[in-house]
């Protein structure tokens, strides 16, 4: 999956493994008993480490987003030129219409990838940002519903869920990583079982974090069709269907490398779908809006 992970699946990840370190060496939750695995305590301690990983990752999303991808955002307050105040007021205007007390940060970035990503750790604290690729190539009407599947996605507090259900997940990691590691250093001798099962609860993280993933990614797919329907109920389904059939004309634009670690933020993503996608192809995307 490498660069298909998105930064909030990566952050998660390292903040996972950062905590699991700390209550290591300090000795924090032991659930290891004479009589073998305290399962309820693994719970509880599994349950600690995997929605604290979560929610630090989701206060650090607005942050992190802005530094991977070089979010120029723009200040309302000051002088804005033509099309920095015509992207504002899109975001401004369909926020107001989905219920949106506070108004998201606007941000551009440069990249010729057209497309655009929504991302904040709460509705008051939100970032819709556009590539300059999506405003060179697309028509007003397309900007707009991209913009308005943006909004969608903060109006349906999307990220929260994505936090709650990965906290979730990370829970079962911690947890069935440690039986398995528990159970991989009886088969060894006793001196050597400690540092058997530190090791192995490292591995078997990463290979249930990977696994647990493809749940995430499942919901991800889900969240986009939601998201279109929601834009269309905010822009038109006019102008959402206009976006997307936009959109599956610049697919190819979309460019490789650093960018895709957040692929699922935007708007488009280039591959197939399949279960390790994060977004469902377009022309099913198109055939549900309709």
């Amino acid at each position: 999956m490498g660069k298909r992970i998105f930064y909030f699946l990566l952050s998660n990840a390292l903040v996972l493994l950062t905590i699991s370190v700390i209550f290591y060496v300090f000795g924090v939750g032991n659930y290891i008993t004479s009589d073998g695995i305290d399962l309820v305590a693994l719970l509880i301690f599994s349950a600690i480490i995997g929605f604290t990983g979560s929610f630090i990752s989701l206060a650090m999303s607005r942050w992190m987003a802005k530094r991977m991808m070089g979010v120029q955002v723009i200040d309302t307050n000051g002088p804005m030129n033509d099309l920095e105040r015509a992207v504002v007021e899109k975001v401004h205007r369909l926020s107001r219409a989905a219920g949106l007390m506070h108004m998201p940060e606007v941000g551009i970035y440069h990249s010729p990838e057209v497309n655009a990503f929504a991302t904040g750790p709460s509705k008051k604290r939100s970032l819709v940002a556009v590539s300059t690729g999506l405003l060179e190539e697309m028509d007003d009407d397309a900007v707009e519903g991209v913009i308005a599947h943006e909004v969608a996605h903060i109006a349906n507090g999307d990220m929260v869920t994505m936090t709650l259900l990965q906290g979730i997940v990370n829970t079962f990691v911690v947890f069935l990583s440690r039986i398995v590691a528990y159970a991989v250093s009886r088969f060894v001798k006793e001196e050597l079982a400690p540092i058997v099962h530190f090791i192995a609860v490292f591995v078997f993280q990463i290979i249930f974090s990977i696994l647990g993933s493809l749940v995430v990614y499942a919901y991800s797919r889900h969240r986009e069709y939601h998201a279109d329907r929601g834009g269309a109920d905010l822009a038109g389904k006019d102008k959402m269907r206009h976006a997307l059939e936009s959109l599956k004309a610049y697919t190819n634009r979309i460019k490789g490398g650093e960018d895709t670690s957040i692929a699922t933020l935007k708007i488009n993503n280039r591959r197939k779908s399949s279960i390790f996608s994060t977004h469902p192809d377009l022309d099913e995307r198109i055939k549900r809006l309709a």
